[in-house]
């Protein structure tokens, strides 16, 4: 018997990390009584009473950077989502919605003929379909064509690029891959910035689980799905292509849509801007992690002030409000706008003046080029 205490010892010592992680993992309340809600059904009314300031029209105007209008070539659009803008406080946006050459200058021209030049801005797209030998060449000369015809930026560039789009030998287009360093060289010489989608959430590529905070989502949209290796390139090789392509083109102003998607690890963050000051972040679409650390979020906000601008993302103006309301107020416990991106509540950051003004505008005005500056405070 004594000689097999030394292998019950080991087999103790073997087992008992997993025991404990089980333990861990196990719900520590009684199971219920009742047949359980779904994760659907389940809306409890909260009885907490506490101030509430609802702030329906940003303090100060706004540059939307990340702006996807429905596409802006009739007069009756136009008014509508300036009518929008006007109530918001959004001074300017940028249309996003990458167009070029024809579908480019219809835009403009509609715009300026409505009498609003003023109130949008336009961003090119690039054709990165079927990359090969030339093709750096031929969208730079493209690039430099819509820049000549009123474009003052790039983007936004899709997840796609990295992620699913081919080259012409089928193989996937990396972000770092050299055939492209010329545009982004150009980007450079232009003095316009590169407005740039990579990825999705990092929980998108995990996998879909009862500990994955996107679970619900993921449920909803299969097309969120990344996690099959087969078929996909992990997050963490997304954000080392990226990064590549960062480092090498440092006179570039990049502009990282959705904060880089580390909003959820802000640190990580924060070292990617002291690596690379060429690089900015903006925060489209990422509310529900900045509401949920409201005092690490203002405190990141504040030391990173010059490098963060304001983009919304999808067009719904009843969303905007809710950004204002976390970087304005210390509200607390507060809803989303969109449940299936988080379950939790959000909370108020209160950024200080200075701060909320270069988010709002003024980190725009720097780095976009030939920028409406009527409406601004000066």
């Amino acid at each position: 018997m004594r000689r097999n205490a030394p292998i019950a010892a080991l087999l103790l010592l073997l087992l008992l990390p997993a025991a404990l992680d089980a333990q861990a993992r196990r719900p520590n309340f009684a199971q219920p009584t009742l047949p359980p809600p779904s994760i659907t059904e389940y809306q409890p009314r909260s009885t907490l009473v506490v101030p509430e300031n609802p702030v329906p029209r940003a303090k100060y105007p706004v540059v939307d950077l990340h702006g996807h209008p429905p596409s802006l070539a009739d007069p009756a659009t136009i008014e509508r989502v300036v009518a929008a803008m006007d109530e918001l406080n959004l001074q300017v946006i940028v249309q996003a919605r990458g167009s070029s050459g024809s579908r480019l200058t219809r835009q403009i021209d509609a715009v300026r003929a409505a009498g609003h030049a003023d109130r949008f801005v336009f961003f090119t797209t690039l054709d990165l379909r079927n990359v090969g030998p030339g093709s750096g060449a031929r969208i730079a000369a493209q690039l430099e064509e819509d820049v000549r015809a009123g474009a003052v930026g790039i983007g936004e560039i899709g997840k796609q690029f990295g992620l699913t789009t081919r080259k012409a030998d089928g193989a996937r287009l990396q972000l770092d891959d050299p055939e492209l360093d010329i545009v982004w060289e150009t980007a450079a010489r232009l003095g316009i910035p590169v407005f740039i989608h990579t990825a999705d959430p990092a929980e998108f590529f995990e996998p879909l689980d009862y500990e994955n905070e996107r679970w619900l989502e993921l449920a909803i949209f299969p097309n969120r799905r990344f996690f099959d290796s087969e078929r996909f390139p992990s997050f963490e090789e997304l954000m080392a292509e990226r990064d590549r392509m960062l480092a090498k083109h440092p006179n570039t102003t990049w502009v990282l849509a959705h904060m880089g998607w580390h909003t959820q690890d802000l640190g990580r963050l924060g070292e990617l801007f002291d690596r690379f000051p060429n690089v900015h972040g903006e925060v489209g679409a990422v509310l529900y992690d900045l509401g949920r650390q409201p005092r690490f979020a203002r405190d990141f906000f504040v030391r990173y002030q010059d490098r963060i601008l304001f983009g919304k993302d999808s067009f719904q103006p009843d969303e905007y409000p809710y950004y204002w309301r976390v970087f304005e107020t210390e509200d607390e416990y507060f809803d989303y706008y969109r449940n299936y991106h988080a379950f939790w509540k959000l909370y108020g950051m209160g950024l200080p003046d200075d701060v909320l003004r270069k988010v709002y505008y003024a980190n725009a005005l720097r780095i976009i080029p030939n920028m409406p500056e009527a409406g601004f405070p000066r």
